[in-house]
């Protein structure tokens, strides 16, 4: 079953500035996700990684 990746939610990586889609892991807490990966979420909000 071929997965339709364009369809997913996106949002911007409150740290990068980038944009990331919704990911199985996050589907109970999409709401909350504010970063695109743990590299991020260290380095804090604002600040390039």
């Amino acid at each position: 079953m071929p997965h339709k990746k364009l369809t997913l939610p996106t949002k911007i990586c409150a740290a990068c500035q980038r944009p990331f889609a919704w990911r199985k892991k996050w589907e109970r807490d999409w709401e909350n996700v504010k970063f695109c990966s743990d590299r991020c979420r260290k380095s804090g909000s604002g600040t390039p990684a």
